[in-house]
């Protein structure tokens, strides 16, 4: 997992090599179940040699208990041989949902760079179905395989013509079928990227629709999605039409295959070549052939589809990693436990994105606020603070070590980032305030609310800190998400916090009450307060302002406010 060398193919393989026991069980009853098919045209017509055309009664009667054993044998074959393939196939692609979950959240990130949550949702429920599918298309391709085999060995015994015929057309029309799948791959491919992006598209309006009404957005978002919609309308239709020739094609040629068939064994038996038991066999073995036939192309469809949704998953499988999840193997203390945090930061020459050579030190203890002039500044900022990404040059040091001298997640439980978009969890409020509280923490839950004003919010619901919050913290307003999501960071206790724009959504009187809080819950501990607001600026012990992605300023909030007209714009216009 990970790696950017993994394709649709080894998606594939892996797909079915991990249910090979379902599947060779598949494979097994569903070459007996074709096998049986195959010869019942044979008993049929053994029936009649012995039964209508030389008058054995007794004959007749044990060829006709033979195909009662037959056919109960079919029923069972089918029977299991379905189960064991639908096994396989849910069994398949629920192993790929979690593989590709565990993708998406893992520590190194860099599957969801440039995909909607909705997109990777699509891919991990409708692609993952199509992979699973595969497991069934090859238990029905080896049973349709063993098919055709044993009606081309009847046909040869009864008229080598005929057998030769079936020998010869079947890898034929094998080849013509799957040349006919090739349109279908690729516009099924276009059309699951298409619906997976108006899935993405959906779900991001949805969960900002407060924001679209607020704004009277709703018109110019329902525009945008209507038009993603109709391009994934167009897409499955093309798809459709590809999937519609093909079988109609196949259809087709499958049809004039088995008249081939038909028409020689009619012209063999009229010349008196083979008896009129051999013909109804001949002729019933020429209609079953539509049975495998027809399945082959089926199998070509789904084999389709599944290499183009096995593609996109092995897209996010083997995304490029946004970070190295292990330390380099000979760092100083790797062969010990880890020395205990201090909380001493330095950004040295500093690059990434639009920062350039940013030089910062803060000192263990210290609470240092960070105003950008720009937003993209400050997110640059904290993706190189919180390990999403690593910097282009410079480093960032805890303590004197570069945090890619870290263990990603050792350098991620010194220095939690408490992003402003933060989403809460369905749950009570009080399970979402201690979700990252790690055991024997100093920072009292109760403390951690009062800090951030989330006792307030804990007053005016139903039952306290024990109400139920729903999915995203949708039942909330956002004031309250916003202090719901401090307490939840100042009960972590990390060593460092940086925190981003904690108090957009709350009032004046609230905002001066968290910026207290935290100056006071934080005390002796490293805090970085990411923001422009004056409030909480104003307990910081110092101020960095960034501008055109640059250090341009550093001192007290007072003290900026006084002399930067820079500053003053950023914090208080």
């Amino acid at each position: 997992m990970g790696k950017p060398e993994l394709r649709g193919r080894d998606v594939l393989w892996r797909a079915v090599r991990g249910q090979r026991r379902s599947v060779a069980l598949g494979v097994l009853l569903g070459a007996c179940h074709q096998g049986g098919e195959a010869v019942v045209p044979v008993l049929v017509g053994l029936a009649i040699d012995q039964g209508v055309v030389e008058g054995d009664a007794a004959g007749l009667m044990l060829w006709l208990g033979v195909l009662a054993v037959v056919y109960v044998g079919l029923s069972f074959s089918f029977r299991y041989g379905a189960r064991a393939g639908e096994r396989a196939s849910v069994t398949a692609a629920h192993l790929l949902r979690v593989a590709l979950v565990e993708r998406v959240l893992a520590p190194e990130g860099g599957a969801e760079d440039g995909r909607l949550p909705g997109e990777l949702a699509n891919i991990a429920t409708e692609d993952a179905k199509r992979v699973g599918a595969v497991s069934m298309a090859v238990i029905v391709g080896a049973g349709a395989a063993v098919g055709l085999v044993v009606g081309a060995v009847v046909l040869l015994r009864i008229s080598v013509t005929l057998g030769l015929l079936v020998l010869i057309g079947t890898p034929l029309l094998l080849w013509l079928g799957h040349l006919l799948s090739k349109p279908l791959e690729r516009r099924s491919e276009t059309e699951q990227e298409r619906a997976a992006r108006a899935s993405g598209v959906a779900a991001d309006l949805v969960a900002g629709l407060r924001v679209l009404k607020g704004i009277g957005a709703e018109p110019a978002a329902t525009a945008r999605y209507r038009g993603i919609s109709r391009d994934s309308l167009s897409a499955t239709l093309r798809a459709a039409r590809a999937e519609a020739w093909q079988n109609g094609v196949v259809t087709v040629l499958t049809g004039a295959f088995v008249a081939l068939v038909a028409l020689v064994g009619g012209r063999l038996a009229a010349r008196g070549d083979i008896g009129i038991g051999e013909l109804v066999s001949c002729v019933a073995l020429a209609l079953f052939l539509i049975g495998p036939l027809s399945e082959f192309s089926w199998v070509n469809a789904e084999l389709a589809q599944g290499r183009a949704s096995a593609a996109r998953i092995a897209g996010v499988l083997g995304a490029r990693p946004a970070v190295d999840t292990a330390p380099p193997p000979h760092h100083p203390g790797a062969d010990g436990p880890p020395p205990p945090v201090a909380g001493r930061l330095r950004l040295r020459d500093l690059s990434y994105g639009p920062l350039d050579a940013i030089d910062i030190e803060i000192d263990a203890g210290e609470t240092v606020g960070v105003v950008a002039a720009d937003p993209a500044d400050a997110s640059a900022l904290l993706h190189c603070l919180g390990r999403r990404a690593d910097p282009e040059r410079g480093t960032v040091e805890l303590d004197g070590r570069p945090l890619t001298a870290l263990d990603l997640a050792q350098a991620r439980g010194a220095i939690l980032v408490a992003e402003h978009d933060a989403d809460l969890f369905e749950g009570t409020l009080l399970e979402n305030v201690v979700a990252a509280a790690p055991a024997g923490a100093r920072v009292d839950p109760e403390a951690a609310m009062a800090a951030s004003g989330t006792d307030e919010v804990a007053r005016s619901l139903p039952d306290g800190a024990g109400t139920a919050v729903t999915a995203r913290g949708r039942s909330l307003s956002g004031g309250q998400r916003q202090r719901v999501a401090l307490a939840r960071a100042l009960a972590a206790d990390a060593p460092v916090l940086v925190v981003h724009e904690p108090s957009t959504a709350v009032d004046a009187v609230t905002e001066t009450r968290m910026a207290a809080g935290i100056k006071e819950i934080r005390g002796g501990r490293t805090t970085v307060l990411v923001t422009n607001s004056p409030a909480l600026l104003a307990v910081t012990d110092r101020v960095v302002l960034l501008r055109g992605g640059r250090v341009a300023a550093t001192g007290t909030h007072g003290h900026l406010v006084g002399v930067h007209a820079d500053y003053r714009t950023a914090v208080l216009a």
